[in-house]
């Protein structure tokens, strides 16, 4: 794990890039590094995440600035600007049921090829997706997700990169932690070694790549 300013963190992420946000309605989220995304001007990321916040909060930043070209989340509902580039065409939008969505990324995370669910059978969801049968029941196939990079925000942060995050700022974070080739985390605190107790560690510090810095 390497400790790094913000704006380095952020020129490691190239237009393109798949990107995973910790966060639900941007409790969580990493701010200082969207911010920083958005300052850099990067374009064409495919952003997974469980929603898109709203105007001015959290990812619902990267819409407004239109960073994103691609969302795979599970509600857009309280950003109209998402919806507005989705019909306009200019962001594809892909919607997946949040049970579904995390359980891919978790998935994706530990080395397995997808998850069966029954959630979507007999609807537009099921569309183009492997059905399978098990005792009698129907079940999509659902492929494990992945991404380039995880941004993630924990509440405590020690010097080799272990985290702990607090209450339900918790929610995606250390799950897609799991699931990138690279994880840059940010927190509000950074304290020494032996400060969280072993057993509050939630992502442990091998897992982290990149530890954003405090102004």
């Amino acid at each position: 794990m390497k400790t790094i300013e913000v704006a380095d963190a952020v020129a490691m992420i190239p237009d393109g890039a798949s990107v995973m946000i910790g966060g639900f309605m941007s409790v969580g989220s990493p701010e200082r590094v969207i911010d920083e995304l958005v300052r850099q001007g990067k374009r064409n990321l495919t952003v997974i995440a469980n929603d898109t916040a709203m105007p001015g909060r959290g990812i619902g930043k990267l819409v407004s600035a239109g960073a994103i070209s691609r969302m795979v989340a599970s509600h857009i509902g309280l950003n109209p600007e998402t919806q507005k580039q989705m019909i306009d065409g200019r962001m594809q939008v892909d919607l997946v049921p949040q049970g579904t969505l995390i359980e891919r990324i978790r998935a994706g995370g530990y080395g397995l090829g997808g998850v069966f669910t029954p959630t979507g059978v007999g609807t537009v969801v099921e569309d183009g997706k492997q059905r399978i049968e098990i005792d009698g029941r129907t079940f999509l196939v659902e492929k494990a997700m992945r991404a380039d990079f995880a941004l993630v925000h924990a509440f405590l942060a020690d010097y080799i990169g272990n985290l702990a995050y607090a209450l339900t700022a918790r929610n995606f974070n250390p799950v897609i932690a799991m699931a990138a080739d690279k994880v840059i985390a940010s927190a509000e605190n950074i304290v020494p070694v032996g400060v969280i107790p072993p057993d509050q560690v939630v992502t442990p510090a091998p897992i982290v790549d990149y530890l954003v810095a405090h102004e």
